[in-house]
């Protein structure tokens, strides 16, 4: 069973019915098959955009958690094992949370759903 990391973008698009949105990822997030999952971080960078006026997300982050759930996305925590990668991954990407998202792909086998092509420069699977 294929399991997909989605990118905090992802979601966005998503919820917004982007035409960002590629068609390759529209059809892993709508696979009954395949499960999928939203970091936690995701969340938090969110938080941290919609308080610093970065980011506009109607509802705020009540509304976001409540897309993921909507869509039967699973919520990954941050765990040790992925922390504990990061020191090991090349300087591709200086975003952290980005960083964390390709760690725990690496850990957990998952495959990233992002438009970023620094994400993909990582060894860890990546579809867009």
């Amino acid at each position: 069973m294929k399991k997909y990391l989605l990118d905090t973008h992802v979601v966005l698009w998503l919820a917004e019915n982007s035409p960002l949105l590629s068609i390759k990822a529209k059809n892993a997030i709508f696979d009954a098959a395949a499960e999928k999952y939203v970091s936690i971080a995701s969340a938090w960078e969110v938080a941290i955009k919609i308080t610093s006026k970065k980011l506009h997300v109607e509802g705020g982050l009540p509304e976001f958690f409540k897309m993921l759930d909507d869509n039967g996305f699973g919520v990954l925590p941050v765990e040790r094992k992925y922390l504990l990668r990061l020191p090991d991954l090349a300087d591709h990407h200086k975003d952290p949370f980005d960083r964390l998202l390709v760690a725990t792909a690496q850990v957990e086998g998952m495959i990233i759903l992002t438009v970023d092509e620094n994400i993909r420069k990582y060894d860890v699977p990546s579809a867009w």
